[in-house]
């Protein structure tokens, strides 16, 4: 494994954050697909793209999703960045319809949450065995690189459990979602214990990381000291300092590109991160 590039995705936008948060938070297909661009310039590799309403709510429309990606290739034709497609960008949608746009639009990645949870406590975010295994075998079918997401140890397990059965295929690649609410908080610590718990469960996995809130500095240096890599993003906070709103999503991506390069290693571009990942 190159230990010198690091990948850096930008999760733009997610299912939570509105204007009347930050209101530089991107929306509509046509400010997510320039957002997108922004970060590939700023040095990402790969885009986590969320899809919003009429009313900012988090979205399964996969004419959404097709509408975004036609505006990135039309516009910029000379954009690489890896798209990831979320499978989980609203509560309450049918399990097709969380599976729909992937099928249809066939991004390199896509996420698979590797568990269920309670959820920001007010709801359940339910990832069901059955969807779980059928979104598995699916993405196998359509050549989609599931990206896991794992919000405690216990999803680690459930993917070892996936992988024996056939459901996922080898090597995987995790993302640790830390600091949400009921899921494992944003510390060194439990950032070394979920890469331990994934090296010995499912060794030769590539992991990468994200804290949110007052985590997210905490678990960007520890990724790059432990050889992981990183996310970031206005999905995961709209803050870029203490009371500091971020001015874009640019400037999330261009902190962890100074950081980076600064620790001695460089950000990844997409043909490394697709290297790196088996996407090639």
């Amino acid at each position: 494994m190159d230990r010198s590039r690091t990948i850096i995705t930008v999760a733009t936008t997610g299912a939570h954050p509105k204007k009347a948060d930050n209101p530089n938070v991107p929306i509509t297909p046509g400010e997510i697909s320039e957002d997108i661009y922004a970060c590939w310039k700023a040095g990402a590799a790969i885009a986590h793209i969320h899809m919003r309403d009429e009313q900012e709510n988090g979205s399964m429309n996969k004419e959404k999703f097709r509408e975004t990606v036609d505006l990135l290739r039309k516009n910029h034709p000379d954009c690489d960045i890896i798209l990831n497609m979320t499978t989980s960008g609203a509560l309450g949608v049918t399990d097709e319809e969380r599976m729909a746009h992937v099928q249809e639009l066939r991004p390199e990645m896509a996420s698979f949450d590797c568990g269920s949870m309670n959820w920001l406590h007010t709801n359940v975010f339910l990832n069901e065995p059955k969807f779980l295994e059928q979104l598995g075998k699916n993405m196998q079918a359509w050549g989609v690189k599931p990206e896991i997401e794992a919000f405690d140890p216990g999803m680690i397990a459930n993917a070892a459990y996936y992988l024996k059965k056939g459901i996922l295929k080898a090597p995987l690649h995790f993302q640790f979602c830390m600091g949400c609410a009921n899921g494992i908080p944003g510390t060194m610590k439990n950032l070394i214990f979920m890469k331990e718990t994934m090296e010995e469960l499912c060794p030769g996995s590539t992991w990468s990381c994200f804290g949110v809130g007052h985590s997210a500095l905490t678990v960007l240096y520890g990724a790059v000291a432990l050889d992981g890599h990183i996310r970031v993003g206005m999905e995961d906070n709209v803050f870029y300092g203490k009371g500091q709103l971020a001015r874009s999503n640019a400037q999330f991506v261009e902190r962890a590109k100074r950081v980076i390069e600064e620790f001695g290693k460089k950000a990844a571009t997409p043909d490394e991160a697709r290297e790196i990942l088996g996407l090639k």
